[in-house]
């Protein structure tokens, strides 16, 4: 595991999540809540996540992506924009689901977002890369999916439950 390649993954996640939503009915209300909880919820684990483990780390070994700006600089502009980030979130908050404030609200937070992810992956991941041992990227993904794993709110999961074949065919025929 690699924690660069982590915060890739749950950036793809974040840019699929804000694909569907746009690709919803502006009617299904309770379809887009439940996409936008599960994509608000993980914004703030995946930005608590980074600041808990990738950039104290990046603080401590980062240079800086060229050799103008430090680890200090992308640290500070990274939490700048998740602050940015969880203001655009709580700002959907104030809407009605499905209507037009939200879903221009809901593009607020993608922007903010969308630039942040671009950002971090041309200069955080990159300066992180090239200094970081890959032991560390390693040991720092699998604190990276823990925190992860014991922060998701909102996830109850699917009842784990066995089904007869049989009974399941003729249920859904």
């Amino acid at each position: 595991m690699d924690i660069t390649q982590l915060i890739l993954d749950d950036h793809h996640e974040q840019r699929r999540l804000f694909a569907m939503l746009e690709q919803i009915d502006r009617d299904d209300e309770a379809t887009l809540e439940a996409l936008w909880g599960r994509l608000a919820a993980f914004l703030e684990v995946h930005a608590a996540a980074e600041e808990e483990h990738f950039y104290p780390a990046l603080l401590r070994i980062g240079k800086g992506p060229d050799g103008k700006t430090g680890p200090e600089d992308e640290t500070e502009d990274a939490i700048h924009d998740h602050n940015e980030i969880r203001d655009a979130v709580a700002a959907v908050g104030g809407h009605r689901v499905g209507s037009k404030p939200w879903f221009e609200a809901i593009a607020a937070a993608n922007k903010a977002n969308g630039d942040h992810m671009a950002e971090e992956e041309r200069e955080g991941l990159t300066d992180f890369r090239r200094h970081a041992a890959l032991q560390l990227r390693h040991d720092l993904a699998v604190a990276f999916a823990t925190f992860e794993a014991n922060h998701i709110t909102g996830v109850t999961g699917a009842d784990a439950e066995d089904k007869d074949p049989e009974t399941y065919i003729a249920e859904h025929k």
